[in-house]
């Protein structure tokens, strides 16, 4: 009878193994794709998954769904390690009816996620999946909507990490959108409410799924997809990659390595970074290089919204987030995907403990009817409220022009940033020098026998007095004026100095951030 037993829980387990069977196993590799059990064996170290609810079956007899029972029921979920910290995990099964989600797929993964909560672990959730379950109706929609909720009380309490991976469509794409990251394969994973077809029957025009919402689509352009893989192997080293530099949970401080890059290194040659001509761009991720631990930078969004940059890395072992503005790209200036992109990395930030770097050189917001009528201002006063918001430590350097609204935006010290350093070459003002002498010297120009001239000569004062960073150290806006070659000192000591940071706000629900 023991033997019997055994036997039966050997097969049931081959069955589970197998997934829609050989067959389908065999057509998901001939896409040049893994099966649910490859990704999630190629994520976590060897031998650490241990599988739940891996004998779940749907309980439909409808639509002849009697005859397309399979173990596991499209998806394969448990717990596991990750460069040996726990973490739940869980894949939709392409091999089984398409990776369609059933009530009781739904049920292990919402599952999955309370576990998440209850033990402080994050959580990784691997895509490939036709959508809701046709077959099963309201039931298929009502699981998706348990995903959702369940999205919404994992939020900023553990990190929710998406690797998308092959198609996702309909309500499959929103738990996605609700969860931290999401990264994306080249050439197998698209994300849309509504495909091609929909889109060439209603609106008549005619679109290729990839054009739709393929990783490039979605890594460029609508800023969906935090980060964009080649493929399936480089997207699950990506992940273990940015969970090093995130703590388990919102409890926690995220790890701190020990010191393998001096924290008191410097480098003479940022002094030389910053080009004379103020019109000339340079390339600020030279300096963050320079700065962090080993040169080694982990970018989000690398594709997307590029005049900003934010990202992880270690400065004297401790993870940071980086956000900087970008002076090759419109010239650093913030609009309306920049200030989005920057204040739900600070907000990301700021939920999971991670000090915040900032660093600025920003002519101001981006004018112009189409960042007017599109809600610049609605968008940009999402970043004011998420560095208003972080109570993270928070130290801003300011490298070059800091003007108007952006160089309050950009973590300025009434934000209550903790510590502002800038450069010698910093410009903080309301307006250059010489747009400023535009404005405020019209009159005298326009009256002048020598225009050229006088502007020269009332820009070259305007700049002395206010034009720099003096004015805004002399307020003690600016705690500091360092030189570039010890940045990395500077700013490594900022952030030991605030470790035991500790701030509270008024008692409230939540803040009402304009989204």
């Amino acid at each position: 009878m023991h033997s019997a037993k055994m036997d039966t829980l050997a097969r049931r387990r081959r069955e589970a193994d197998e997934g829609g069977g050989p067959e389908r196993i065999r057509a998901q590799h001939e896409k040049g794709k893994l099966t649910a059990r490859e990704r999630i064996d190629l994520l976590v170290d060897e031998g650490s998954f241990a599988e739940i609810d891996a004998f779940v079956t749907h309980h439909y007899h409808e639509f002849d769904m009697q005859r397309k029972k399979f173990a596991g029921d499209g998806v394969v979920g448990g717990h596991a390690t990750i460069r040996g910290r726990k973490a739940f995990v869980f894949a939709y099964d392409f091999t089984v009816l398409g990776g369609t989600l059933s009530q009781m797929g739904a049920k292990k993964i919402t599952k999955l996620m309370r576990h998440a909560v209850r033990t402080g672990c994050p959580i990784v959730g691997i895509m490939d999946s036709g959508g809701a379950r046709i077959q099963e109706g309201i039931m298929s929609l009502d699981g998706f909507a348990d995903i959702f909720y369940h999205n919404r009380l994992a939020s900023g309490v553990v990190p929710q990490i998406t690797a998308s991976i092959g198609p996702s469509a309909g309500g499959s794409v929103y738990s996605p959108a609700m969860t931290d990251f999401v990264i994306m394969v080249k050439k197998t994973a698209t994300m849309f409410v509504t495909g091609p077809d929909v889109v060439k029957t209603v609106l008549g025009e005619e679109i290729s799924a990839e054009d739709l919402g393929g990783a490039d689509s979605h890594g460029t352009r609508s800023g969906v997809a935090h980060l964009v893989a080649e493929n399936e192997y480089e997207c699950m080293e990506r992940i273990r990659e940015l969970l090093s530099f995130l703590p388990q949970n919102n409890a926690e401080d995220p790890p701190r390595l020990g010191p393998s890059d001096d924290p008191a290194r410097a480098d003479a040659a940022l002094a030389s970074v910053v080009p004379e001509d103020e019109r000339a761009p340079y390339d600020m991720k030279e300096i963050i290089l320079s700065i962090v631990d080993n040169r080694d930078f982990f970018e989000i969004h690398e594709g997307f919204a590029q005049n900003i940059i934010v990202g992880y890395a270690r400065m004297g072992g401790r993870a940071v987030g980086i956000v900087a503005n970008q002076p090759m790209v419109l010239a650093g200036s913030l609009d309306i995907n920049s200030s989005s992109k920057a204040a739900r990395f600070i907000r990301f930030c700021d939920a999971f403990n991670i000090p915040i770097v900032t660093l600025v050189d920003t002519p101001g917001y981006m004018p112009g009817s189409d960042q007017e009528h599109n809600g610049i201002i609605r968008h940009g006063s999402k970043l004011l409220y998420a560095y208003c918001e972080a109570t993270v430590p928070k130290v801003t350097l300011v490298i070059g022009k800091a003007y108007g609204g952006a160089y309050i935006a950009m973590g300025s010290k009434n934000l209550r940033t903790d510590v502002n350093y800038a450069w010698p070459t910093a410009r903080c003002a309301v307006l250059g020098a010489e747009a400023a002498v535009g404005i405020m010297n019209r009159k005298d120009l326009a009256a002048s026998d020598s225009p050229d001239e006088l502007r020269a000569r009332l820009t070259a004062e305007f700049a002395e007095k206010f034009d720099n960073p003096y004015m805004a150290a002399s307020h003690g806006t600016v705690d500091a004026i360092i030189d570039p070659a010890v940045t990395r000192k500077s700013i490594v000591s900022a952030l030991e100095m605030l470790s035991d940071k500790r701030e509270t706000h008024v008692p409230r629900k939540h803040g009402n951030i304009n989204l």
